[in-house]
């Protein structure tokens, strides 16, 4: 066990045997495209190690002085978290939520025009800064880590602006060298962990003489040690369903098994001409490190126009200024983040509320009525549903008699796999309760 087990000895041509590389499809010198934004529809690899939870939560982090707090009051539409000009300026993490932007749910909304509106929301979380050695408890490093531990996601924030005005935590502004950063310290921090699982499973192994390791949890503890030590994120591995269920099990607080979208912070004039002499550079290392998402952005320009409010002829002005097909980018982001938590929602529309429900991809019809209440899924009788395309395409007013006669609205049952979009009554019965009802 002790040679299977022994940390150091892997190169990285042997981990790049199990490492899967991405294709990330990325437009790297037009931020504002959406191609640019997303992997083309690339399967999620952190997601298949995710919890399966309907409140998961995106963690900004990157070094210290590169955007984070300030994306973070973006985001969120807040001010509670500092963005001051010195490292650590965030010390404990600051958490809230931002509303997913969706034309499906504003159409519901214009529709019906109810009292009581709930938008799908993002919870976000900005942590402290990191700097090299925080593996070893170096600046806030320990705190840093164990904070993203805690988070499902993570935004890694990077700096690609010349600024002289605002310090960099190592003096001059290299976006590659701050991504080797980051990752190095978030494998150190897994490989202390990969080594704690191993010696907890060994150390059960001799107090019983009847038990032995078996074969799974060692070829799979060799490859994921392999990748750590080649500083791949062990989401990028290519592992089959019982790899991924021993690390699930054995390895529930590693890191780099979490989805991660890459924010490139430029300076407004880079955002708004659409051109970066880092983005080449930080594209390729994305690609050769497992692939992601990568979103150029600006806090400056976005910091701008939030200021503008809904002045929605100065927001114009200010868009034409910047040039052509310029926008913000924080809609992006949050779908982003959402769409890599493997999360979705589904609508329920009437009179009253029209609410956005957020369920784990792959829930059932019981487990999506379950969000709603706990009755709903134990009482679960039936589903009565329509898509929200073919609600739109042909209904004119309010109600269902349309989809009705059209024969689209449709009645599903316990196994149903409810999709993103959905618009749902259920029916439920609860025999201890002194009613059934539907919502």
């Amino acid at each position: 066990a002790r040679a299977v087990f022994e940390l150091g000895r892997r190169t990285a041509r042997s981990a790049a045997r199990g490492h899967k590389k991405n294709d990330t499809s990325h437009e790297v010198n037009m931020p504002p495209k959406a191609a640019t934004a997303e992997s083309d529809g690339a399967e999620n690899s952190g997601a298949k190690f995710g919890r399966v939870k309907n409140n998961l939560k995106m963690g900004i982090v990157g070094l210290p002085n590169v955007g984070k707090s300030s994306l973070f009051n973006l985001l969120t539409k807040t001010s509670i978290a500092a963005s001051e000009n010195y490292p650590f300026c965030t010390i404990d993490p600051n958490e809230a939520r931002c509303p997913v932007p969706d034309e499906r749910y504003d159409y519901l909304c214009d529709m019906w025009k109810p009292p009581s509106q709930y938008p799908a929301y993002l919870h976000c979380v900005d942590i402290a800064g990191l700097i090299k050695g925080a593996s070893e408890g170096a600046g806030l490093g320990n705190a840093f880590l164990s904070n993203i531990c805690a988070t499902d996601g993570v935004f890694h924030v990077i700096r690609a602006f010349d600024d002289v005005d605002v310090v960099h935590v190592d003096d001059d502004v290299d976006p590659v060298r701050d991504l080797d950063t980051i990752t190095s310290e978030l494998c150190k921090k897994d490989l202390a962990e990969v080594k704690r699982a191993i010696a907890d499973e060994q150390r059960d192994v001799k107090k019983n003489p009847t038990m032995k390791l078996s074969q799974l949890f060692i070829t799979t503890m060799e490859r994921v040690t392999e990748m750590l030590e080649s500083n791949l994120a062990v989401r990028t591995g290519d592992w089959n369903t019982p790899e991924v269920e021993m690390i699930k099990e054995k390895l529930p607080n590693l890191i780099t098994t979490k989805p991660m979208i890459y924010l490139i912070n430029l300076s407004k004039k880079d955002f708004c001409r659409k051109k970066n002499k880092w983005l080449p550079k930080i594209h390729a290392w994305i690609k050769e490190h497992g692939g992601g998402a990568m979103i150029p952005f600006s806090c400056e320009f976005e910091q701008e126009l939030f200021d503008l409010g809904d002045d929605e002829a100065a927001i114009k002005a200010f868009l034409d200024e910047c040039g052509e097909g310029v926008k913000s980018v924080l809609p992006k982001m949050i779908t982003q983040g959402y769409r890599d938590l493997n999360l979705m929602y589904y609508f329920t529309a009437g009179e009253k509320e029209v609410r956005c429900w957020t369920v784990y991809k792959g829930a059932t019809a019981p487990q999506a009525a379950g969000v709603i209440h706990s009755d709903f899924e134990r009482g679960f009788i039936k589903a009565e549903c329509v898509s929200y395309d073919d609600f739109k395409q042909y209904t004119t007013r309010k109600g269902m008699a349309e989809v009705k006669e059209a024969g689209k609205y449709r009645q599903e049952g316990k196994t149903y796999i409810v999709q993103d979009g959905d618009i749902i009554h259920f029916q439920f019965n609860v025999s201890s309760a002194k009613n059934s009802g539907k919502k």
